[in-house]
This record gives structure tokens, sequence and C-alpha cells, in this order.
């Protein structure tokens, strides 16, 4: 893309229409078209999008679809899954999607198909997860393993703690998992306290076996085992997800516990490959597997659908809408399913990590705002913790809902309130309360005329304020793979909008070439290096405390 995409005649035609919809009141846009909500929803398998919530009308969307065009977005998705080299400031191909290509149609990268050697990963995972399952793979002292403790970090550790969470319903009952990723070593003590080292199994997830804190916690799980059963129990109870093999071998774990994976597959995007190894043992591999077909469901729709009618693209369209022409620098994903309360932490990575970027693949400096801030939780727990800010507050926050019509737990009305809640939420957020009604409203519960004056402002709410609403089923393996590929293929769309590589990570590296200097400081040494006044100081005064 050679020229800059607010340039774009689209980009100018939204930019003009803004200024007419910045005015417009969604609760007018629903009470003059009754057909509203059935022209703005989706429906897809089992997953079901309703988007009517948003400030958008029939020309917003044919505006939005034709930036899409103008962008090339066609070509851009074709590209990533016919394995171009996208990811250009490491020269690696993006293919998380060959991962769950379950027609298993040839994928080439540099002439080689790479289907067989996934494919070979995949059976590999299925045998040792199995064979873990089922007490076939026992521990050093012939116990069966029954803790899976996966070490790892980022991508590592966010997907698999997030997909076990979601599908904890799946898990075998004799099975428990736990996940250690922090360097801090509070996060290795908790977890070691909590299991029996005869019938505990690591898994190691670095792919160069060098990773600063996965090996450091890595080793220290490694100790104490040690301590417990010897050196010869570590081969019995660590597992690798690695490509250095030498490495592995000095670590101890027998290379035939060592699952690959690759360079066209990036850490947040590693989930659906051997990096989710806890999930299938955890779930089964046939319920893994049930995954991976719900994602490769969402990628043929996301390849294959005409732009007015995708999921991710409208779903990434609206947020260049709200971020570069409303101004909205944040949303919020609020999952109302106890289930899922680890999607916004893991969505948070997916999206800032891939789009908060500065420069363009053109090599030049972005002159438009690029990645949200994402945040989110649980409902309803939140709420009773920021949806008074959503609400009320002078920012305006769009939000995502995702709600299961069918609950795991049908525990009396429970679920009927739980849906109720989330419905109800949406419904606030779109039509809000006027000072006129919330005055009338108070004067029906008897209050005077002074409190109604001095409350009435107090009880309004704006309203006008965006959502997007998805309904499942259930939350299961299938519709969790289409819930996580929808929001990778919608974080996609916008990198290719603002015209960002969205695969690499660079702003990561600085804090850990830094932490490299000031770490031997900690530990004694004389200062090697010069820091600014504030860290230099910071070094002295807690090596004071530590005498």
């Amino acid at each position: 893309m050679k020229k800059e995409v607010n340039k774009f005649k689209y980009w100018k035609k939204l930019a003009s229409h803004y200024k007419k919809m910045c005015k417009v009141q969604m609760r007018d846009l629903f009470d003059d078209d009754a057909k509203r909500a059935d022209r703005f929803s989706i429906q897809l398998d089992a997953l079901y999008y309703d988007y009517s919530k948003n400030r958008i009308t029939d020309k917003t969307m044919k505006y939005l679809i034709r930036l899409a065009e103008e962008c090339r977005l066609h070509e851009k998705i074709e590209e990533m899954f016919t394995g171009k080299r996208i990811n250009i400031t490491e020269n690696r191909p993006v293919l998380h999607t060959a991962l769950r290509n379950r027609a298993n149609t040839p994928v080439y990268v540099d002439g080689k198909n790479v289907m067989p050697q996934i494919n070979e990963v995949l059976a590999k995972m299925r045998d040792f997860s199995d064979a873990v399952r089922f007490g076939k793979f026992k521990g050093h002292t012939g116990k069966k393993l029954t803790n899976i403790v996966n070490i790892g970090i980022g991508g590592s550790d966010l997907g698999p703690v997030m997909a076990t969470e979601a599908l904890r319903k799946y898990w075998a009952k004799d099975i428990n998992c736990y996940f250690i990723s922090n360097i801090d070593g509070t996060a290795c003590a908790e977890v070691l306290n909590k299991v029996d080292p005869e019938t505990t199994l690591f898994i190691v997830a670095s792919k160069t076996f060098t990773t600063v804190e996965t090996l450091t916690n890595a080793k220290t799980c490694r100790k104490w085992l040690v301590d417990a059963l010897g050196e010869h129990a570590v081969a019995k109870h660590f597992a690798a997800l690695s490509t250095n093999v030498e490495e592995v071998k000095k670590f101890g774990i027998n290379p035939d516990n060592m699952f690959e994976f690759w360079d066209f597959v990036g850490g947040r995007y590693s989930m659906w490959s051997a990096i989710g190894l806890s999930i299938a043992i955890a779930v089964g591999m046939d319920n893994f597997e049930r995954m991976l077909d719900g994602a490769y469901a969402m990628d043929r729709h996301f390849r294959e659908t005409d732009f007015a009618h995708n999921i991710p693209v409208i779903l990434g369209m609206l947020g260049i809408w709200y971020n570069n022409f409303f101004g909205l620098k944040s949303y919020a994903v609020v999952p109302y399913d106890e289930y899922l309360k680890y999607v916004p932490a893991y969505l948070q990575q997916l999206d800032m990590e891939s789009n908060g970027k500065f420069v363009s693949n053109d090599n030049e400096y972005v002159k438009y705002v690029t990645g949200p801030v994402l945040f989110g939780g649980a409902g309803t727990n939140v709420q009773h913790s920021f949806f008074q800010l959503i609400h009320q507050g002078t920012t305006v926050i769009p939000c995502d809902f995702i709600i299961p019509a069918i609950s795991h737990n049908e525990i009396g009305d429970h679920h009927e309130i739980l849906v109720a809640n989330v419905l109800a939420q949406g419904e606030a957020l779109m039509r809000g309360k006027t000072v006129k009604e919330a005055a009338e409203e108070l004067a029906k519960a008897g209050k005077s005329k002074e409190e109604i004056n001095f409350l009435k402002k107090f009880k309004s709410f704006e309203g006008n304020r965006p959502s997007n609403t998805f309904v499942v089923k259930k939350v299961d393996p299938y519709t969790l793979g289409m819930l996580i590929a929808m929001y990778e293929h919608k974080v996609f769309v916008q990198g290719v909008i603002w015209n960002i590589d969205s695969f690499d990570q660079m702003g990561v590296e600085l804090g850990k070439q830094l932490a490299k200097n000031i770490l031997p400081e900690l530990q004694g040494n004389a200062f090697g290096v010069r820091h600014d006044g504030s860290t230099d100081n910071l070094i002295r005064y807690i090596r004071r405390l530590r005498k």
C-alpha cells in the first residue's frame, strides 16, 4: 500500500459521513426501522452475531466495506492463507490457519507442503495425550500422571490457560491443570505446593528453549522434582514444546517427548499447535480437534464470504469506525460465562501485541491511530466494577458481549438472570435514559420536586453507546474455536487497514534488553551501566533494603 489509508477515497467519505453520524441517536434508528436487528445480524453455525446496536446505517456499512476493498483486503486474506511472507519484519509466512486446515488441502511454504508435518505433530499429540490420560505413560515411580503443569509465557501460556478454563467441563475427571508463566517465584511456589512430584507432568513451552522466564521457572521445577525423586525422574516427568533438540536433551527431557512447532506460527496464534498439548491432555484430543473444527469453520467463512456478510470483516471494520473516526481508543470484551473469564486477557495479547504499532509496512510512521486498549472481564462481576464508566463516563467505550444460551450448570434460575443481565446491558447502553425520563421515574417513586431537580441528571444515562452481542448455544470446543478464530481474523483485518505488520512484537524487546543490564547490578555486582537517575536510585534503594 503506497498511499496512506487516511488519503483513500472511502476513508475521506467516512470522515465526511461521521460528521452526520456523530449526531444520530441509535434509539431513533431502532424506532424508525423495525427490521434493523434482522439486517444487522449474521448467523454462522452455532454463532449468532448481532451488530445492530452500533452507530451505523446502511451507508456506513457500505463505506466501511468499500474501504476494506480499497485496502485490498481480499488479496491480503489470500496471501495469509497461501503462505506468503506477510510478516515482513521477520520475513515469515503466517499460517496458524494451516494448523486447523481440516480439509487437509496442501499449503505451501517455499514450494513445500507443510500439512504432512502439521498432521504428524497432531498425531503425536494424540498418542501422547492419550497415553497420559489413560495411564499408559506413567511417572518415575509407576504412578499415573494426574497433575499437568504448563510452563510458558505469552502465547505459550495465555492460550492454554484460556482454553482449558473455557473447556473445564470437558476435563478428564482425574486430571488437574496448572500454569506457571510469571517469573515471580511465587508463581512457581504456589503451584508446587499443590502438586505431588510422583504424579506431576511438566510441559515446557519454549521454541528456542532459551526464553529467560520459561527456563528459569522450568529449572526451579526440575530441581524440585530431582530433590524428591532423583535425576532419572526428569525424563518421565517433563515434555518439551520446542525446536531446540540439543537444549532439550541437556535439560534431561527425552526427545521422544518433544513436540515441534514452526516459524510460521506466532506465539499468540499458537494454541492450535503443540502449544495446545496441555489442552489436549485436559479435554482429550477429540475435543481439541473439535476446537480446530470450529476455527476452520470460521476460517472458511472469513476467506469465502463476501465482506457485507463476513463476521470478522464487519467486526474489524466497526473497530476502525470507532477508533479512527469517533476517536474511541479502547473497547471492552465481556463474556457472560464464568468458563470464559480468561478470554479478555487472551484477547489483550492478541489485539494489543498485534496492532500496537506506529510504523507502517512502508517503513513510515503512521499518521493515524492504530491499536486500541482492550480490557474486560466476566459478567455480571464487571457490572459492579467498570460498567459505571461505560454507562456514564465521559469516554465512550464500545463493548462486545458474549453469552451462551444454555449453561453447563443449570442451577435454579441463575442462567436466566445472567442472560437477562447481558441483554439488558446492551439495551441500556443503546437507549440510555433521558433527563426527562429520569425525572418521570423519580416522580413515580414519590420524590419531591426538590429531590427530582437534584437527582434527575445523576439518574440519567446518555445512551447511544455501541455494542456487539455474540450468542452461542453452549460453550463447547467447537464454539470456542469459532470465537477465537473470529477475533484473530478481526485483528488481521484491522492490521491490513492500518497497513501495519500484525505478526511481530518488537515492542517487547527493549525492556528485556535493559533487564539483562540491571540484573547483575541487583545481584550485588558493581554498577556496569549508567542508567537514568531514577533507575540508578531504585537499584541502590532495593539493594539497601536487602542488606
